[in-house]
């Protein structure tokens, strides 16, 4: 097979979210691979788009089957205008149109021998058992990887073969630990300590490593990568250290990933001998009636040239004779088990067998498209080697009716395909719906899809609106499939409803321009809600979901909530009064957006993070924030009074630097920032060391250099080094952007001007470092208000807010380098560059394939909230890594009860009281309560205003006590209902009570 020969250089902006997570090196493989599709249908429609969207080669399709209505429910690709036309080539228009880098072919003929030699990836969905043994068996003997996947209504199948041999570069998502270095000593073996304990943890015996910036030791620097021993009490054993030099400080220790080998059975033997892939004794055994069901299926076909029909129970139990025909259950080496065939599971397969669902169809899609991504990059652990995905759950439960025939029967239309699984009564109930989508990002714009496909709100007083105030980027259409390159800047909720309509022309979606947030509560207020019966939160932040969940919980509504980072993703679905209601993860929703402290950034940085921190808030001091003040406030500078006033001195002094007047050349602004340099990598470091010296002891005497707080060391320059040259290069461009001055790119010309410049002067230096300490002198403030006059006189000054997608304006390389040379000051790990771009810009590592796997389980959630009433045991929270082919599905928690004296409740009830005509005074209200739950109020709350205390005086309370309660609170235009806050005699501090609606 030969790999596709492409000129096109990879678009790192397009892909940079999937960069994070693929890597360079497996992304062009993926760019010259070259995959063979056959079956269009719902499942292979989704492999293509996930594919094309992630930038593989060239993809063939192969389809010449006409398309049917039975398809529209599920294949996106598709419409009624493609009635009786080859799927494949009916799909091929819209699926090229998703990435102008992707050759997207299709291919009418056989499937020969000769035409598979020409790929190094085959997959086959929808198709017959004959073909996938014939296809299958040719691909193994020649080194062709092979996927088989289907869909059978709620049952799923995914098989993988990539050959005897097949090698796996990088097999886990995780990027490589880099712990930095306490000590290391000489010996055999050597033992190295981590500055951080719990470092230790991360690293196990057998684990290959490599180091980086050793001072002292520096054999160990790039050395071949050495066999980890971790010891009982955390350190590592790290070899032979006896003939290296004595260690001195610093340094990092980094586990080198080593590729592993993987050999996959052919399908014929696979087939007899199932490697399931499951996660417990329970889920391996269903597995297997699954693999059984799926023969009996492809049996039934092969006898009847057809499908079993759907919910026809007749056909159900020849399926399930077959099945038992072939014998008992079969282990990993073609063993009979004694596990006996789940005959009802089987017959549940087979009655609801005959349709294609949406959200199974992504769910299938995306794990089969991230095992194809597997094969062609060497990225990640393959399947081993089958897998078998259920939704059977979505069904009437045990007792409840199933469908019957006649309602599921074809009525040539586009839900054809999921009414034969649900029946046209459930089909009308969907049509009927109205939900908020909020976030129309990735996962967004999968959900959207999948309601278009399924009929939400497709009819009567159904439908979607979808919030959300972000614009279209570039960086979005690698994974967000409903923008194309011409919506690049426009709002993301139009365009996503503009290609919602296209996919289905009934359903009716209202975009809002908004976020859902404290700052809309008068558009999503009382009114709104009361006309919505779900949500769905497509959000990236926990803040986020945080307050739409408080949203759902108000009004009690049911929340479907999903998110992916990288190839992991989760999904939740949480009912009033059935389920808990959301929380976000306390550890991760109380640091996800904290900054660190500011002192230790500024001064004691004990993490990579840290660095970058640093440089991202000098690159906004130095290029913005003071930009913004010379401009804006003229009065800062009208005295040497007032610039201290202004608390903008240490600010401009140090944007000002070692200059005394507004620069006027690139030699200036190279001048201006060597001093920089300088005043942050040597002097400053110079004199924190004068304050904090390196044998300062603390009063417990703990030497106060120890631990995480690595003791700096500053940093000689040296234009010959490559990060002190972009250093210099990166701030003298940004100084010269800022005075509207024109730049340099030439590097080797800034060598060989940095080589004649003479070093600031250190009298300099220390103007500047005291001023940023705020212990200027008056006449050195008195000098800089003199200076700074000059900038006041030329135009004004250009502020550049930092832009973390654009690699050309030195913006990234300035933090880069900045972060890079503060993490040498103080021993610490440096970021690359890529990294540095995702911890400035909090940039969540994402891929198409976990969007449209967690989207596929929303929908399949959606099923059980639309169709009514349902036992918690029916609902399911998942969580997926599709890296390490984990998969898990489980019951939600039940609402915590709480208690008070004889009161009872959960987070979903409240106490609901009419205002009544006349209204309600505060103390009748107060009344009604007492009688109705039998305890005293002795506060009550509207938001942070205080309406009542049986700690104030009486005067006071009977003056609130007569008022009406709309008189004591503020209330939003358009409000319908005041929510109120309780507190009663003897309640525990920390008491939540259902709050009390008060009803306008």
């Amino acid at each position: 097979m030969d790999t596709l020969e492409t000129s096109k250089s990879l678009d790192k902006e397009l892909y940079s979210r999937q960069l994070y997570v693929l890597g360079l090196p497996a992304m062009q493989r993926i760019q010259g691979a070259k995959v063979l599709l056959s079956g269009l249908q719902g499942l292979g429609a989704e492999v293509a788009k996930n594919l094309v969207l992630m930038g593989v080669g060239s993809l063939t399709l192969h389809d010449p089957h006409p398309t049917c209505w039975s398809d529209l429910a599920a294949q996106f690709l598709l419409s009624e205008q493609d009635l009786g036309r080859s799927r494949a080539e009916a799909s091929q228009k819209l699926l090229a149109e998703l990435n102008g880098a992707v050759q997207v072919c299709v291919y009418t003929g056989d499937i020969t021998e000769d035409l598979l030699l020409d790929f190094q990836m085959v997959v086959l969905t929808a198709s017959r058992l004959e073909e996938q043994l014939r296809v299958g068996t040719f691909c193994h003997k020649h080194g062709v990887c092979f996927l088989v996947a289907d869909t059978r209504g709620l049952v799923g199948q995914l098989f993988c073969d990539f050959g005897k041999n097949f090698t796996v570069q990088d097999p886990t998502e995780a990027e490589p630990l880099t712990a930095a270095i306490q000590h290391i000593s000489q010996g055999s073996p050597g033992i190295l300590t981590l500055r951080e304990e719990a470092d230790a943890h991360h690293f196990h015996t057998g684990d290959w490593v490599t180091f980086s910036g050793i001072e002292g030791m520096v054999e160990l620097n790039g050395c071949d990568p050495r066999p980890l021993h971790v010891r009982e009490n955390g350190t590592l054993e790290i070899g032979d250290t006896t003939a290296f030099s004595p260690y001195l400080r610093g340094g990092a220790v980094t586990e080198v990933k080593r590729a592993k080998t993987v050999s996959h059975e052919p399908l014929d033997a696979a087939l007899l001998q199932p490697r399931v892939v499951a996660q417990s004794p329970q889920e391996v055994h269903r597995a297997r009636c699954l693999h059984q069901s799926f023969r009996a299926l492809h049996k039934f076909q092969q006898l009847h040239g057809r499908p079993p029909k759907p919910w026809d129970p007749v056909d159900a139990k020849m399926v399930v004779d077959l099945a038992q025909a072939m014998g008992p259950l079969k282990g990993t080496k073609g063993e009979p088990l004694e596990e006996q065939l789940d005959e009802a599971l089987v017959r549940t397969v087979a009655l609801s067998s005959a349709g294609g669902l949406s959200p199974m169809a992504a769910m299938l899609g995306a794990v089969a498209a991230q095992e194809v991504l597997k094969a062609i990059s060497g990225k990640f652990m393959p399947l081993d080697q089958w897998l078998y995905f259920d939704a059977l759950d979505c069904l009437p439960e045990d007792g409840d009716p199933f469908p019957n025939p006649e309602d599921c029967a074809p009525r040539h239309c586009r839900y054809d395909g999921q009414t034969a699984v649900f029946g046209a009564n459930f089909q009308e109930k969907l049509s009927h719906q109205h939900y908020l989508l909020v976030g129309a990002g990735a996962v967004g714009c999968e959900l959207l899809k999948g309601f278009a496909l399924m009929g939400l709100g497709a009819g009567g007083r159904g439908g979607v609106t979808v919030a959300d105030m972000d614009h279209v980027e570039l960086s979005n259409l690698s994974r967000q499939f409903l923008f194309r390159s011409q919506d690049v800047h426009r709002q993301k909720a139009e365009v996503a409803a503009e290609a919602t309509r296209r996919l289905n022309a009934d359903l009716q979606v209202t975009p809002l321009n908004l976020p859902l947030d404290p700052s809309t509560e008068d558009i999503f207020g009382d009114d709104f809600f009361a006309g919505v019966d779900g949500v769905a939160a497509a959000l990236d932040t926990f803040e986020a979901r945080d307050y739409v969940a408080a949203r759902c919980t108000h009004f009690l509504k049911p929340l479907l909530e999903a998110g992916t980072t990288g190839t992991r993703g989760s999904t939740g679905v949480f009912i009033p009064h059935v389920t808990e209601n959301y929380r976000a993860p306390s550890s991760d929703a109380a640091s996800e957006d904290a900054p660190d402290p500011v002192c230790t950034v500024r001064y004691i940085p004990t993490t990579t993070e840290h660095t970058v921190q640093w440089a991202k808030g000098e690159f906004d001091d130095l290029f913005c924030e003071s930009a913004k003040t010379i401009n804006s406030h003229p009065e800062a500078l009208s005295s040497p009074e007032d610039l201290v006033k202004s608390q903008k001195q240490p600010l401009l002094q140090t944007m000002r630097g070692v200059l005394t007047e507004r620069p006027q050349t690139w030699r200036d602004c190279v001048l201006w920032a060597l001093g920089h340099w300088q005043l942050r990598f040597h002097h400053g470091i110079t004199q924190l060391l004068r304050t904090y010296p390196p044998d300062r002891v603390q009063e417990d005497g703990a030497p106060f250099w120890s631990g995480p707080k690595q003791c700096p060391q500053p940093l000689e320059f040296d234009a010959s080094q490559d990060t002190h040259l972009l250093y210099v290069l990166a701030a003298a461009n940004l100084y010269a952007q800022m005075h509207r001055l024109p730049g340099s790119q030439d590097q080797t010309a800034l060598r060989g001007l940095l080589n004649l410049l003479p070093l600031p002067d250190p009298q300099n230096l220390d103007r500047i470092f005291a001023s940023e300490l705020e212990l200027d002198s008056p006449s050195g403030c008195k000098q800089l208000h003199e200076d700074l006059k000059t900038w006041r006189k030329g135009p004004p000054l250009e502020p550049l807010t930092f832009e973390k997608d654009n690699d050309s304006n030195f913006h990234v390389d300035f933090v880069v380098a900045a972060a890079s040379l503060r993490a040498q000051n103080y021993g610490i790990p440096a970021a690359g560059h890529a990294e540095t771009k995702r911890i400035v810009g909090r940039i969540i590592p994402a891929v198409v394939t976990t969007t449209a796997a967690v989207a596929g389980l929303v929908g399949l959630e959606l099923y059980k909230v639309v169709g009514g009433p349902r036992p918690r045991h029916a609902f399911r929270h998942s969580y997926l890594r599709l890296a390490e082919n984990y998969f898990s599905r489980w019951v939600p928690k039940a609402p915590d009860i709480q208690e008070f004296h004889h009161l009872k409740w959960t987070c979903w009830d409240r106490l609901e009281v009419p205002a009544g005509q006349p209204e309600r005074t505060l103390g009748s209200l107060l009344a009604l309560i007492q009688e109705l739950q039998g305890l005293r109020v002795t506060m009550l709350l509207h938001g942070s205003a205080l309406l009542y205390s049986a700690g104030w005086c009486e005067e006071k309370q009977a003056q609130h006590l007569s008022h009406r309660v709309t008189d004591l609170v503020k209330k939003a235009p358009r409000q319908r209902v005041l929510v109120l806050e309780l507190g009663y005699e003897g309640e525990e501090y920390d008491t939540n009570f259902p709050r009390l609606h008060y009803k306008l």
